[in-house]
């Protein structure tokens, strides 16, 4: 049987693209399994002559990543929860509904698009520690929910769900908020998966802001937790860099991995293209 030959650039290309992507990551598990004096050698090599684990021993031991691990998720996972709940309740009235002022409310929430999130820092910051709760899951986690890319996302959806569905269901008594639980968010499943992939993600990475209000380990994230590792003398320890890199990458993709079948659906559905 003869294989057509734009099959096999497609798969040429597709392998390509998983070399290129995968190839960081097999590195860092391979360098952190190696001993010192085989990270510094030359020539480089992929298989490693006495493979250890000892920097991962130094690094669940000596450390607290455990902490820093378990502060990323929760703050990741409140982030995404929060996020999720106010961009729906937000995005089906300004996409189903009508009422006075809501132009001027869509025009206001979509102009933060053009602000940088820097300029919004400072005052922040000022303003969680003069309420005395800057060193906190909450001001690492509820700040970074306000977000308009959700809202305008959802919205593009929702307004590609006819409104026939609508008014069948308030012929049959159903109230606004029981449209929106009981219809609008289980055909929306797609669009909220997209969503929350973006926001773990960007929650997940986050390195400036947690790096203003962090003061310590009892809310120190994974991202500032192995920036200190620089500050403490490890620089050089790269089979521990290499480790608490390689750890911390994993739960940002699996939660990719876990909603990737919506992801898809979700992007060619919203109007993103």
């Amino acid at each position: 049987m003869r294989i057509p030959v734009s099959l096999i650039i497609v798969y040429v290309l597709m392998a390509f693209i998983i070399a290129v992507f995968g190839a960081p990551f097999v590195w860092m598990f391979v360098t952190s399994i190696k001993p010192d004096e085989e990270i510094i050698r030359y020539p480089i090599e992929w298989i490693p002559d006495n493979p250890t684990f000892e920097a991962y021993y130094r690094l669940f031991n000596k450390y607290p990543i455990m902490r820093w691990f378990f502060n990323s998720i929760v703050i990741a996972a409140i982030t995404t929860l929060i996020t999720i709940v106010t961009n729906v309740l937000a995005a089906y009235p300004l996409s189903k509904m009508t009422f006075k002022g809501k132009n001027i409310l869509l025009l206001m929430i979509l102009s933060t698009f053009l602000l940088p999130g820097e300029l919004l820092l400072v005052p922040l910051f000022l303003g969680l520690s003069e309420l005395q709760i800057s060193d906190s899951y909450f001001s690492l986690s509820v700040p970074a929910a306000a977000n308009a890319f959700g809202i305008f996302l959802l919205m593009q959806f929702f307004k590609r769900l006819p409104y026939e569905l609508d008014e069948a269901a308030r012929m049959d008594g159903c109230s606004r908020l029981g449209i929106l639980m009981r219809i609008y968010l289980p055909l929306s499943m797609p669009a909220i998966a997209t969503v929350a992939i973006f926001t773990f993600v960007r929650s997940w990475n986050e390195f400036f802001w947690p790096l203003i209000v962090c003061n310590s380990d009892e809310t120190r994230t994974i991202t500032i937790g192995i920036a200190t590792f620089v500050s403490i003398g490890l620089s050089s320890s790269f089979g521990i860099l290499m480790a608490s890199a390689f750890v911390a990458s994993f739960p940002a993709i699996l939660f990719f991995l876990l909603l990737q079948r919506y992801f898809v659906v979700g992007i060619s559905t919203t109007g993103i293209k």
